[in-house]
């Protein structure tokens, strides 16, 4: 099947999608709606490519016909580019990419230093939302002895942020001299980020009634109020691995705002991403185990980047990517080696695809 053939199997594919989202029983539905709707969005994306394609192909033809060579020299180079944007339109999306993501990041090894470097990166990463126009809020963390963190947990909305964001989870190390370190010796640090797409509500099955809720007076900044009133939220649930039918105990704290019923609600939602994550992970390694990347391996435990304060360098291992503008880069200029991430994955899917 060619290219083109391909194409006439998606325009069927989208008029029974167009027509399927305005059915009231399809619309009473909410997961089945929220489904199609997003396959007729990638469906609608791909189409405005190849319907570009198909014109060019249409305007080359003609220009061959009565041989205008001005329009020939300036279609020739554009049918490979749009030829090769539309074999990318035309992999299989990751149903996750669309989604909002959890994120946490936490010191790892080197103690004090590994608490202020997780800080770096929280604030890297912030950076780099507000140029993206990303929202964050944090759901909760525990401050480094010395300054960073050793964990912060938030969520970050937006356009596509799990598509964007994935290619961060693994293990950032870190090379430069502390500000603990007294005799000016360069440390080896390192920070662990995971990047977890929130589920929706109907994806994960929570019986509420069997949650265990406690609350207490949180501590840290916010004034008397913080101190003086129940706003924290506590909750226990006892979760069933539906694959070895073992029981785990998830214990989840919530102190981001001075409402209680926020910050259940909130509660709830990292509840539900948490499940969401544990049920998945085998289907994030069939998947990592199908393609075999280097980008997306699904392993946390991977170091992934290293940010070398002496060279001012920073070094992408999955792809042997580096740069010499750590200042920028710690300021949120990121996209560049994500940008090289995404390439170097898709051209991987593409030789494994039959495009």
């Amino acid at each position: 099947m060619n290219i083109l053939d391909k194409i006439d199997g998606l325009e069927a594919k989208f008029h029974e999608v167009s027509l399927l989202i305005t059915d009231p029983a399809v619309i009473a539905d909410q997961a089945r709606y929220v489904r199609l709707n997003r396959e007729y969005h990638d469906l609608e994306r791909v189409l405005g490519v190849a319907r570009r394609y198909r014109q060019a192909l249409d305007d080359l033809k003609e220009a061959k016909e009565i041989n205008y060579k001005e329009a020939i020299d300036e279609l020739e180079p554009q049918i490979p580019k749009l030829e090769e944007e539309l074999k990318l339109q035309l992999l299989p999306q990751d149903p996750e990419d669309g989604k909002n993501v959890v994120m946490e990041i936490r010191g790892g090894t080197g103690g004090d230093e590994a608490a202020i470097f997780a800080g770096d990166l929280f604030r890297m990463y912030t950076k780099y939302f507000e140029l993206k126009g990303f929202k964050y809020s944090i759901s909760s963390f525990n401050e480094g002895a010395a300054g960073g963190y050793k964990e912060i947990i938030f969520n970050v909305t937006g356009q596509n942020v799990y598509g964007t964001l994935k290619y961060e989870s693994g293990v950032h190390r870190v090379q430069r001299v502390p500000v603990t370190e007294t005799q000016g010796r360069v440390h080896t640090s390192a920070a662990t980020v995971a990047v977890l797409p929130e589920a929706d509500e109907f994806e994960v099955h929570i019986n509420e009634g069997e949650i265990k809720w406690e609350t207490f007076r949180s501590g840290g900044a916010g004034g008397q109020n913080v101190n003086k009133v129940e706003s924290g939220v506590r909750l226990r649930y006892n979760w069933k691995n539906p694959n070895t039918g073992e029981i785990q105990e998830i214990l989840i704290e919530c102190t981001e705002t001075r409402d209680q019923p926020k910050n259940k609600e909130r509660a709830l939602s990292r509840l539900r991403t948490q499940i969401y994550d544990k049920e998945h992970q085998k289907y994030i390694d069939d998947i990592a185990a199908r393609r075999k990347t280097m980008v997306s391996t699904g392993d946390r435990s991977a170091k992934i980047r290293t940010y070398n304060y002496p060279q001012g360098r920073i070094t992408d291992h999955r792809i042997g990517y580096t740069v010499y503008n750590l200042a920028a880069f710690m300021d949120g200029d990121i996209q560049g080696v994500i940008d090289a991430l995404q390439v170097a994955e898709n051209a991987e899917r593409l030789k494994e695809s039959e495009l």
